[in-house]
């Protein structure tokens, strides 16, 4: 009983406590309940209501990205009917880009703000990569504790299947001989026949043991099932625990878990590696976009800003899908047992007060197999009493039976082994740690991870949005075509001449050429950083 004390507990989160009081609404606007019925259409509705949310958010989001594209096309448009009006203005008073003081702290200020936004977008990721981990944990404890618990199912199974066999075999076999030996002694004869009437109570008490394995499950036992060949001679780890898929890839009916398990690791494999595509997709886009703002490559934003619309759309859709599985899942959490002992995917073959035995383990609960397994081992120990008063009195005046004898001894022995670790299987100290292990995978570590995938979403969303409203307000800052073209030139002339004096000659054919200091007819060559005048040229002679 004290060892019962220590089997852990499970208590919702506060996050699965907040999610699961959120309101919920149908398509009709009407109240429902936040009871988990996944196969319930109203069920359904409140959930397809909460997934709209972000459909609504990504309207608005490409309302507000249209307004901001419709007001720089306006803006760049009155620039270029005033643009030869204030040039001059400009000029006088530009900064170091070449722009008024106004123009250029507008410039400066939307490429701050996409510059921002990349950088939220960043933060966005990281926080993706992190929940995406969190969630994979989630998944794998989960699944490592299904494995388990499918271990232990099919260890019990076999127990029970080589339990029956060897009892089975000890009466067709060794217990017959001997009664045909005791023909002639009454006394020795009634014992024989006990051992063969509790041998098949005991069987048929422990046939009557289940714990409504579906037929993937007891399949280990079989020779083959749905064609598929299972023979294991002993119990395999869980990781490689043979299970078959029923046909379809529909639930079977009754629950098992091997089959949960290994669909579960399928799907969560996917869902891994399409977040982790995503977030490479987020971080690819985040990083040319700086990029291309420093090195002022309109063809690489414009690639980029045909792959943050992608990215928006992505960002608000899976945004809908986790709102609807965080709920969901938050709503199977708060109350987990109630839902199990009410689906008939997991009561079928089962009866309720076996699965509320396994799911609870309280020690005011007993065993709802504590009286097979008692009529069992009380069996078993009346056999085990009529051989030995056999192996006492028959053996001398019977000889020929002792071999008989001791085969019976020795399946019995197995059979007394057998039956402990059964007892010790059937135990809901096993079974219901691997079930509340599996709810801490799933309602902890799982949960704990869709909340921050879901924010990730909405963060990398509103980045996007921010990115998509200022890219067309940074483009103005970039050098037009014939600016490029003209610096190109100038500096293909002289390229050891610096920046500055290239522009001097510029700004000083506005005020006029001036004349050469020293201006000699006839002059000639004149070395390079001479004042001198040339010398005279001599006449031919």
């Amino acid at each position: 009983m004290a060892a019962m004390a220590t089997v852990p507990s499970y208590s919702p989160s506060i996050w699965v406590r907040m999610c699961h009081a959120l309101p919920r609404l149908d398509f009709t606007m009407q109240m429902r309940d936040n009871i988990f019925v996944p196969e319930s259409w109203e069920y359904q509705q409140t959930l397809l209501i909460l997934s709209s949310l972000s459909a609504i958010a990504l309207v608005i989001s490409l309302l507000v990205v249209l307004s901001f594209l419709i007001h720089y096309c306006c803006c760049h448009r009155g620039d270029r009917s005033d643009g030869s009006e204030e040039e001059e203005e400009d000029e006088d008073g530009s900064t170091g880009h070449g722009y008024s003081g106004k123009k250029g702290r507008g410039i400066c200020c939307v490429t701050w703000v996409a510059v921002a936004s990349v950088t939220l977008c960043c933060v966005a990721i990281g926080i993706g990569f992190y929940g995406n981990s969190e969630a994979n944990d989630g998944m794998y404890q989960l699944t490592s504790s299904l494995l388990t618990a499918n271990y232990t199912l099919a260890s019990i199974d076999l127990l029970i299947s080589d339990t029956i066999s060897g009892l089975q075999l000890s009466i067709t076999g060794p217990l017959t001989t001997m009664e045909e030996l005791f023909t002639g002694s009454k006394p020795f004869l009634v014992s024989t026949r006990n051992c063969k009437r509790l041998s098949e109570n005991v069987i048929n008490l422990l046939s009557s043991i289940s714990l409504g394995q579906s037929s993937s499950d007891a399949g280990l036992n079989d020779s083959n099932v749905g064609g598929v060949s299972i023979v294991p001679l002993t119990p395999v780890p869980p990781s490689v625990a043979p299970t078959v898929v029923p046909s379809g890839g529909l639930m079977p009916s009754p629950f098992s878990p091997g089959w949960a398990a290994n669909t579960l690791m399928v799907n969560e494999d996917y869902r891994w590696l399409s977040y982790v595509l995503l977030l490479l997709l987020d971080l690819i886009v985040c990083l040319f976009i700086l990029l291309g703002l420093a090195k002022q490559a309109r063809w690489l934003l414009i690639l980029m800003t045909v792959l943050a619309w992608l990215a928006l759309f992505l960002s608000w859709g899976s945004l809908g899908l986790e709102t609807a599985t965080v709920v969901a899942l938050s709503d199977f959490c708060s109350d987990p047992n109630t839902f199990i002992l009410n689906s008939t995917q997991f009561t079928g073959g089962t009866s309720p007060d076996v699965l509320d035995y396994y799911l609870t383990c309280s020690r005011r609960m007993n065993s709802p197999f504590q009286q097979l397994l008692t009529q069992s081992q009380r069996a078993l120990s009346n056999i085990h009493t009529h051989l030995s008063s056999l192996d006492r009195n028959a053996l001398t005046q019977f000889p020929k039976a002792e071999k008989s004898l001791r085969e019976v001894q020795q399946i019995l022995n197995s059979t007394e082994g057998n039956f402990h670790q059964l007892v010790a299987l059937l135990n809901c100290r096993g079974l219901n740690k691997d079930y509340i292990d599996s709810l801490k995978g799933l309602c902890y570590d799982g949960m704990e991870g869709l909340l921050y995938l879901s924010l990730y979403s909405f963060l990398s969303a509103l980045a996007f949005t921010a990115i998509l409203c200022s890219l067309p307000g940074a483009w103005r800052s970039f050098p037009s075509e014939s600016e490029e073209y003209e610096d190109s030139d100038s500096e293909s002339e002289d390229p050891f001449t610096s920046h500055q004096a290239r522009r001097q000659p510029a700004s000083g054919s506005q005020r006029g050429a001036m004349a050469p200091f020293y201006n000699y007819p006839g002059a000639g060559w004149t070395p390079p950083f001479s004042s001198a005048p040339p010398l005279p040229t001599l006449p031919a002679c």
